[in-house]
């Protein structure tokens, strides 16, 4: 799996240039996650490294297929220099990890939570996982297995956490649209959801 994740790697340099940090954690039972840093004018971009090393499964599956199922990586990206955003290296790592700790298929409007905000003093504990193929394309591996999907996560509040249950993540994202939402704030507030 290196060779998978030195071309994973190869993909977020090409889109996001070269990264300027990176740390990596294990947790006991799990491969090494790797979080990345990226900076881009007043934006940094964080994300992670180790998560595609084995597909997601469905944790009511019999078997686990090591070849097919879904990959992923998370993107998380935020203005730099407001916040202590280096910060969520750790959390960024363990919602990475939680396929293989929890069982969990992350995709495409799933809602993430880490329990404690996600940099000290963030308004945030979860995310909201955003569809792929914007700012990191979606990288094709040889058949049998699924493409890499490099997936952009979205801070919400615990208000707005709440209100996407109830209402779904479409809902929620075009709240944040009609109301001119920065996402990228790392220190806003919770859209009105009345």
């Amino acid at each position: 799996m290196a060779d998978l994740l030195a071309i994973v790697e190869a993909r977020l340099r090409s889109a996001l240039g070269e990264p300027d940090a990176r740390a990596a954690v294990t947790f006991l039972g799990t491969d090494r996650i790797e979080v990345l840093r990226f900076m881009e004018g007043d934006l940094v971009r964080y994300a992670t490294l180790g998560m595609s090393a084995q597909s997601m499964t469905d944790p009511t599956a019999v078997v686990a297929d090591p070849v097919r199922g879904p990959r992923a990586e998370l993107v998380l990206t935020v203005r730099a220099g407001l916040a202590e955003t280096d910060k969520v290296l750790r959390p960024l790592a363990v919602l990475a990890a939680s396929p293989q700790v929890e069982g969990l298929v992350v995709a495409p409007g799933a809602s993430l939570d880490v329990g404690d905000p996600l940099w000290p003093g963030a308004p945030f504990s979860s995310v909201l996982v955003a569809e792929s193929g914007g700012l990191v394309e979606d990288l094709e591996l040889d058949p049998p297995m699924d493409p890499v999907r490099f997936l952009p996560l979205l801070p919400m509040t615990p208000n707005e956490a709440a209100w996407k249950r109830v209402h779904g993540a479409a809902a929620l994202q075009e709240r944040w649209l009609a109301r001119g939402t920065d996402l990228r704030d790392p220190r806003r507030t919770s859209v009105a959801l009345d």
